[in-house]
């Protein structure tokens, strides 16, 4: 009985989980290019409560570049030379007040990024996926031990965002 549940173990130990930290990326795609994102968010409505940061669309594009190449999992081409074009318009801004003190002075405020993005095909100019309204976040507080400037939240904000970016085009397939 002994020799039985050894073997068990052993085999159940030889074949694995199955778990992989690899790209379920189909084989055929290895290049993307990352167009410009275009900003369409609309500071000049009264009623938007959005930051406004001149060039965030170059700084998303470049924290999804970066998060690419980190990830390595898909090399940054030019349009001509890729096998998945991702193209996108920067939507929002926000920065929503999280906890204030007994006086109303905010102490932690939340920063959103939110993008719409697409994913093609170059070959076949097939569109692989569309996310209309997706978001990076990080939270931030103003006084403490763990304050920080906006500045310093907006790039954290960035970095959340272009992980999602990346994840969503190497491993949701």
């Amino acid at each position: 009985m002994v020799r039985f549940l050894l073997c068990t173990l052993l085999v159940l130990d030889l074949a694995g989980c199955g778990y992989t930290t690899g790209s379920l990326l189909p084989g055929k795609y290895r290049r993307i290019a990352v167009e410009p994102f275009k900003n369409k968010t609309n500071n000049l409505d009264e009623n938007n409560t959005g930051l406004y940061l001149p060039q965030m669309e170059t700084s998303v594009r470049t924290a999804i570049i970066d998060k690419f190449l980190f990830d390595g999992n898909l090399h940054i081409a030019d349009p001509d030379k890729a096998n998945l074009v991702l193209s996108g318009d920067l939507i929002n801004i926000s920065q929503d007040t999280l906890r204030q003190d007994i006086n109303q002075n905010v102490q932690e405020y939340r920063i959103t990024v939110t993008v719409s993005l697409t994913l093609t095909d170059t070959e076949t100019g097939k569109v692989l996926w569309t996310e209309p309204s997706f978001s990076g976040v990080t939270t931030y507080f103003l006084t403490g031990s763990q304050a920080t400037s906006q500045s310093a939240a907006v790039d954290a904000a960035l970095a959340d965002l272009a992980t999602r970016v990346v994840e969503r085009t190497v491993e949701n397939w």
